[in-house]
């Protein structure tokens, strides 16, 4: 089993920068990422196959969760969940647990940076979010949606941020709308209740307000998920959308607002995170 080295993921993905940075960035990296942490489950449960080494590793940080009306969704059914994205993580391990338990398999949409995670690649549908696709994972994504598996996508793109004091996704790009027309798929709302910490919103927010493109916060994502040690989450599934009933093309974009709504309505405290 390769374990993770976030030496090796810049060599790869950004040798120009891995050339030049200093030895305690590099180390502080390695700090933030959990690097020793992650590769001790890497290390003790990639024996498991996908979905028990997902339930294993969330068992030993003793999170737990449920999710809360799936039994209601036809198990011949061809679904997109589309959910809201609170953790930039854990949320789609959650989630991906819970749907194989009820339909046999599933496949998650996630950046391609996570398939550095070996014991989790059979489930993954990787996208490059910063460079020029992979014709290999443009087949992944194509033979994904063809399928009868359900996918689970996060429309937002990023975890949730901090905007005029309320947590929640930015603007749902349509992507997944026209994906679930072109497939014949239903569309299934999920709404995740939980946060990230103040520092993770305040460095998001000063590096917008700095003009900073960089997705900088993004490096602490795995620190935030650890945070999450004890804790149980909620999962809430909404009714199927019928795929003959979403309106494509120019009305795309307003379409996926309208999902976001109904996947915002299933919070209990009633916020539609507009």
């Amino acid at each position: 089993m390769d374990k993770v080295s976030v030496k090796e993921v810049l060599r790869n993905k950004a040798p120009g920068v891995s050339r030049w940075m200093p030895w305690f960035v590099k180390n502080y990296l390695k700090r933030i990422v959990h690097e020793e942490e992650v590769n001790y489950y890497l290390e003790n449960f990639s024996r498991l196959d996908t979905i028990e080494f997902i339930r294993a590793s969330l068992g030993h940080m003793g999170i737990t969760y449920k999710a809360a009306g799936l039994d209601k969704l036809p198990r011949d059914g061809r679904y997109i969940f589309a959910s809201n994205h609170p953790f930039g993580g854990i949320d789609g391990l959650m989630l991906a647990v819970e749907i194989a338990g009820r339909f046999g398999d599933v496949r998650v949409v996630v950046n391609d940076l996570l398939m550095n995670l070996e014991p989790l690649r059979p489930i993954f549908i990787p996208i490059n979010k910063h460079g020029r696709q992979k014709p290999e994972y443009a087949q992944m994504y194509k033979e994904a949606f063809e399928s009868d598996m359900p996918i689970v996508t996060f429309p937002a793109g990023l975890c949730s941020r901090r905007r005029n004091g309320k947590v929640c996704d930015l603007e749902w790009k349509p992507s997944f709308v026209k994906q679930a027309i072109e497939t014949r798929r239903d569309i299934v709302p999920v709404f995740f209740d939980g946060r990230l910490s103040d520092f993770f919103y305040n460095l998001s927010n000063l590096r917008t307000k700095l003009g900073v493109k960089a997705n900088i916060e993004m490096l602490y994502l795995a620190d935030e998920m650890f945070k999450q040690k004890g804790q149980h989450f909620e999962i809430r599934i909404g009714d199927p959308i019928p795929w003959q009933q979403l309106e494509g093309g120019r009305n795309a974009r307003k379409t996926a607002l309208s999902i976001r709504e109904k996947a915002y309505a299933l919070n209990k405290n009633n916020e539609a995170g507009k």
